[in-house]
């Protein structure tokens, strides 16, 4: 049976799962049910400064995206940091670790950037038997206006600059979380790394307005008729959070620096495709927000079953395994070549491959023939662009098949050639190079 137990900078956990620092991670109550339920640790949600505990709104403090069935696709929040005492905080902190020794407890903190402030508090979270702490540099929204949250996770050097002041007040291991509102997250990640951090963990959420009230003409969620930008999150957000943890992954500069995984996990496959693109564990909250923390065991299961169907004994074969196979487009096999092919028998005949080919792509695909209502790929037409596999309802009916090496496109005269320049041992790979080496 797969060993799914995880040594993450030295924190130990029975398993990869751990909840991410928000509401789920608030309080005692919240986090023993959770390890009651089995996740493998918690980030507690994030601790200020000692002094009057920060004041969240009272009305609503949450947007959605739905999809069609009403199943939520996106949450926009605009809570702070908890508004709990601090002392309070670390008494139950103290108490749960006691209590779940063998569960990770990471305290997640935000401060102000100066370093009296840190250098107060990292004593006070040590001494609850906290496994490590994690800089929130990446809330969008509240804690930003007041130079905290994003406003230090979009300078560089002020990243670095408290990780070394973290580094040296604690023993503790210090993960740095990064927000995704910035241009190229390799360059906090770098920064983090100069300063010493342990490892990073990405992301936190994105800057947004998920829909406004047309009746009251004010951004959702309305408190008191006003609205503001919050912080976006969910399985929407899962596509940017993988490329983000790939970039790091794979720059040579940061190459090698743990990473935690974060962004619209909701299944056990969520977490294997960022386990298999560098992460070395994940964190969860809007899916346990969704659907409550018993998911973990669905989570936990799944990707057991899945490592010992592909013969993966511990978390060590799947990590990072995807990282050689991300490329820059510049060398993607361009004479590689593969066609849409219709399954008649699974086809319902609904159109709607035909109508956006036909609409929006290459006109490739029939929609009559001999006068009667028939989907068909035209091979000599037909770019291979999937778009057909994407709008079709029924799974697996639409499939790509690559042509095999040395035949002929009909639509481009090319021969399919199986000799191209492969993106894991190019030269121009610099982290080919660096494995070379």
């Amino acid at each position: 049976m797969a060993d799914l137990r995880n040594n993450f900078v030295g924190i130990k956990s029975p398993n990869p799962f751990w909840l991410a620092s928000a509401p789920p991670t608030d309080k005692a109550y919240n986090v023993e049910r959770a390890f009651k339920a089995g996740w493998g640790g918690v980030v507690w949600k994030t601790l200020g400064e000692e002094g009057p505990p920060v004041v969240n709104v009272n009305g609503p403090r949450y947007g959605a995206i739905w999809g069609a069935d009403r199943r939520l696709l996106g949450l926009n929040n605009i809570e702070l940091i908890t508004d709990r005492d601090l002392y309070t905080n670390l008494r139950e902190m103290k108490q749960v670790k006691m209590n779940w020794p063998d569960r990770a407890l990471i305290a997640s903190i935000m401060v102000p950037c100066e370093e009296q402030a840190w250098k107060a508090i990292l004593p006070l979270v040590e001494e609850t038997g906290a496994d490590g702490i994690e800089l929130n540099f990446g809330c969008p929204h509240g804690m930003s206006e007041r130079g905290m949250g994003s406003a230090v996770g979009q300078v560089p050097e002020y990243i670095e600059m408290v990780v070394r002041w973290c580094k040296q007040y604690t023993r503790m291991p210090v993960i740095t979380k990064l927000t995704p509102n910035i241009t190229d997250i390799r360059k906090p990640a770098r920064a983090a790394k100069a300063g010493g951090t342990d490892a990073v963990s990405l992301i936190n959420t994105i800057n947004s307005i998920v829909s406004v009230d047309l009746d009251n003409f004010a951004p959702n969620p309305t408190v008191g008729g006003k609205g503001s930008h919050g912080g976006y999150c969910g399985p929407a957000v899962k596509p940017i959070a993988l490329n983000m943890v790939a970039e790091i992954a794979r720059d040579p500069e940061t190459y090698g620096l743990p990473i935690s995984g974060i962004g619209g996990i909701t299944t056990w496959r969520d977490a294997a495709e960022f386990l298999a693109l560098g992460a070395g564990n994940v964190q969860v909250c809007t899916a346990a927000m969704t659907y409550g923390f018993k998911i973990v065991q669905e989570m936990i299961s799944g990707l057991s079953d899945w490592m010992d169907e592909k013969g993966h004994s511990n978390l060590d074969d799947i990590i990072g395994r995807a990282v050689p196979n991300v490329s820059d487009w510049q060398y993607l096999n361009l004479n590689y070549i593969a066609k849409a092919k219709i399954d008649q028998d699974a086809c319902i005949k609904c159109g709607r491959c035909y109508i956006a080919c036909e609409d929006t792509s290459h006109q490739a695909i029939t929609n009559m023939v001999d006068g009667a209502r028939h989907f068909e790929v035209m091979d000599e037409e037909c770019v291979g662009c999937n778009l057909c596999v994407s709008v079709c309802p029924v799974e697996n009916c639409i499939t790509m098949e690559a042509l095999p090496a040395g035949s002929l496109d009909k639509r481009t005269g090319k021969t399919v050639d199986p000799n191209y320049a492969n993106w894991t041992t190019h030269p121009n790979n610099p982290m080919a190079r660096q494995a070379a080496e």
